[in-house]
C-alpha cells in the first residue's frame, strides 16, 4: 500500500509533462515524478484537481502492459 500524502503546495509546484502526442485541446494525463517512489496522475482539463498517486513501479508496469497490448480488446 502507497503512503505518501504530499501536501497540495506539492502537487502545485512539481513539473507536470504529458505525452508529446497531445494536442492542445486538454483532453489529455499528466504525471510529475515526486520523489524517487512516487508518480501523480492528473486529468490536463482541471490542473487544480485531484491526482491519483502511484509507486513508480506500479506505473511503469501499466505502462509496459499498455504498449504490449495487454489491455486491448480481444
Amino acid at each position: 500500500m502507497l503512503r505518501y500524502a504530499p501536501s497540495s503546495a506539492a502537487l502545485s509546484v512539481e513539473r507536470w509533462k504529458r505525452s508529446s502526442h497531445s494536442t492542445g485541446a486538454n483532453n489529455c494525463v499528466e504525471t510529475a515524478v515526486l520523489g524517487t517512489e512516487v508518480l501523480a496522475v492528473r486529468d490536463s482539463k482541471d490542473p487544480q484537481g485531484p491526482a491519483l498517486l502511484f509507486a513508480s513501479s506500479a506505473w511503469s508496469a501499466f505502462v509496459a502492459a499498455v504498449r504490449t497490448g495487454a489491455f486491448d480488446d480481444r
